[in-house]
């Protein structure tokens, strides 16, 4: 029998793998997609300080390691309820049940969806679709396409298509809703992006978002914010635009814009459709945290860790004895942060499992200590208040299960 199941082949899964065999666990990592990696295979970036991180490479390397400590690692296999029986769990996948003591819960991340009139259409992706089929499959998404959405998941996928000379024409909002949310409100969308303004392609665009922290200059920013936009890598970025709908008989043909007012409402009578031929929806991304819920964990909604997360330690252990979670599971962040996640839960897994080496506590502690400094050092957060989100999750943890420490039960599940 395994000792450690691992749900999710992406960089907190295989972290936490690598972590557990090295003490000589047996590990099994199982992952619905083909290959390991998860949204490191997609991912192909230049850092501030000129390196380029190379998501498939990462992948590589951590599947290699994992090999070489024996992990088994099953692909195409989709987990649909994970329960516990005594003191084990049981996986139920497509091919049949798997038991262990252990489980590491390290499902990622999925993509918002807004829906708008015309999204059915073939060659309408979501922006998380358009990075995969791009630097995974290597097939060219179109040859001229409009993004829908403005965040910072949408300039790291625009930087990895233009890199492969593929033209996105603009980035306008969705129009405003209950569906759209913030993200079809320019004021909102403006300030998220400032968050990352270190990061904009020339010195201008670096000096003008300093200034627009100021909220009334930001204010002024938008209401003269140019309706043709400014150019991001040649991609005009239109803060002042809402699509309403993706037109087009049998596949997109081009996207139906509106001018809006600062407060994201439409002007009348400035619809115009610009032409396209694929479409990007970019509605950001949330804890895909299904299993940890069919499970029995309790969740806690946090809208700085992206959305509703299951109860977890900084140790990544979860109330329910055995189960644990790391990466985007536990909020949104990178995948160099996902990969230290992964450690920590790999390290708490070995020390419930008895490997009670004299310097166990030491590694938790250093390896806590890496995912704050990896964090720090961080240069763009897609949640830009994360380090508050952590803090009540934290706080949360240390007022209901404060006498859970390893091999103890927790103080009350709620």
């Amino acid at each position: 029998m395994m000792d450690v199941i691992v749900i999710g082949g992406g960089p907190a899964g295989l972290a936490g793998a690598i972590a557990c065999a090295g003490f000589g666990l047996k590990v099994t990592v199982i992952d619905e997609f083909i290959k390991p990696g998860g949204r490191l295979l997609g991912q192909l970036h230049q850092e501030p300080s000129g390196e380029w991180w190379n998501g498939m490479k990462e992948s590589e390397r951590l599947h290699q390691e994992a090999k070489k400590l024996s992990v088994d690692i099953r692909f195409g296999v989709s987990v649909y309820n994970l329960e516990k029986e005594d003191h084990l769990w049981n996986v139920h996948t497509n091919l049949g049940t798997l038991t262990a003591p252990f489980v590491l819960v390290a499902t990622g991340a999925a993509e918002y969806p807004i829906p708008l009139p015309g999204w059915t259409l073939p060659g309408v992706m979501s922006v998380g679709a358009a990075q995969v089929m791009t630097n995974v499959h290597r097939v060219q998404v179109g040859k001229k396409g409009i993004i829908i959405g403005a965040n910072i998941l949408a300039f790291a996928i625009l930087n990895e298509l233009q890199l492969a000379g593929i033209t996105v024409d603009r980035i306008v909002l969705p129009e405003k809703s209950a569906l759209s949310q913030k993200a079809g409100e320019p004021g909102e969308v403006m300030e998220s992006l400032l968050n990352a303004a270190h990061l904009a392609p020339s010195p201008l665009l670096r000096i003008g978002g300093r200034f627009m922290k100021n909220d009334w200059i930001r204010k002024i920013g938008l209401n003269f914010y140019p309706k043709n936009g400014i150019k991001v890598n040649g991609t005009s970025l239109q803060l002042r635009k809402a699509a309403l709908e993706i037109v087009g008989n049998d596949q997109v043909e081009g996207v139906r814009v509106a001018d809006i007012d600062a407060n994201g409402n439409i002007v009348a009578g400035s619809e115009t459709i610009y032409e396209a031929d694929f479409v990007c929806i970019a509605g950001g991304l949330y804890p895909l945290a299904e299993l940890a819920a069919v499970a029995g964990c309790p969740f806690q909604y946090i809208p700085e860790l992206g959305g509703h997360v299951p109860h977890h330690s900084e140790t990544m252990e979860t109330p329910l004895a055995g189960l644990f979670v790391a990466g985007n599971i536990t909020g949104i962040e990178s995948g160099k942060i996902a990969m230290a996640q992964g450690t920590i839960a790999g390290l708490s897994i070995a020390k419930h499992a008895g490997k009670r080496l004299d310097t166990m506590d030491q590694q938790l502690q250093q390896a806590i200590q890496n995912v704050r400094a990896v964090r720090r050092q961080a240069a763009i957060q897609f949640n830009p208040e994360i380090d508050s989100g952590r803090s009540k999750m934290n706080e949360l943890w240390e007022s209901l299960y404060s006498t859970n420490s390893i091999g103890k039960a927790p103080k009350k599940i709620v």
